[in-house]
């Protein structure tokens, strides 16, 4: 009988840790929740688990993500593996952490309030359980990148936004001021958004134009010049 060539090796725990962006009040923000368990119990961290059987990395991270905000197709990607051997003191955990992208107006109140969830300031983060912190770093670093190279913000302005509204995401992705007259020049020539013709005056008399994307994603260039 020939024995099992994997019987003769370590095995490991597989999970997931999201790190869920959203945007509200001018800020980019992280969803965390304090532990209810030990190791670190009660220390802010990261919504994640356990990758079952039956589930792919990706399965896992959209599993955490429905049962945290209740919302599915969420944009998710993966950022990086963290396998430090003593990362987890309880024991050999291997985590792969996702970053997600969500409107806080679209998320289920109650599940949030369920896990104690809580919403942070990407600048005034706590301190987070094993190495999660560097897991919103590198998520972060992500995230600027696909903002240099592709416009973003449909995950997380309303369906329609001022080129102010998009300047400030920016600015809060990138943690620094942008020149308003060359984002605007730049924004307005990848032919991406579409002038509603209706003002928003919340904040002039004067008001500014609403816009929405358009089907035409696949014509931008990069923005690296202006936002890097």
């Amino acid at each position: 009988m020939t024995s099992n060539p994997y019987s003769a090796h370590a095995r490991h725990y597989v999970s997931v840790d999201c790190v869920i962006f959203s945007y509200e009040n001018d800020e980019l923000k992280v969803l965390l929740y304090p532990r209810s368990f030990e190791p670190y119990v009660g220390k802010w961290s990261l919504l994640g688990g356990f990758v079952e059987n039956d589930e792919t990395l990706g399965d896992a991270a959209r599993r955490v993500l429905f049962n945290t905000t209740g919302l599915r197709n969420i944009y998710q990607e993966q950022v990086h593996a963290f396998s430090d051997i003593n990362r987890d003191p309880a024991g050999r955990v291997i985590s792969v952490a996702y970053y997600a992208l969500i409107r806080i107006s679209q998320q289920d109140n109650v599940l949030v309030k369920e896990h104690g969830a809580c919403w942070w300031p990407i600048s005034e983060l706590p301190e987070l359980v094993f190495d999660h912190a560097k897991m919103v770093e590198r998520s972060l670093l992500r995230l600027q990148k696909k903002a240099g190279s592709e416009l973003i913000g449909k995950e997380l302005l309303g369906d329609t936004f001022t080129i102010t509204n998009l300047k400030k995401l920016y600015e809060a992705i990138f943690q620094h001021d942008i020149d308003a007259g060359n984002f605007r020049k730049k924004i307005l020539s990848l032919a991406v958004l579409h002038n509603t013709g209706i003002k928003d005056k919340s904040e002039s008399k004067k008001g500014a134009f609403l816009y929405r994307y358009t089907n035409h994603l696949e014509d931008q260039m990069s923005l690296s010049p202006i936002v890097k």
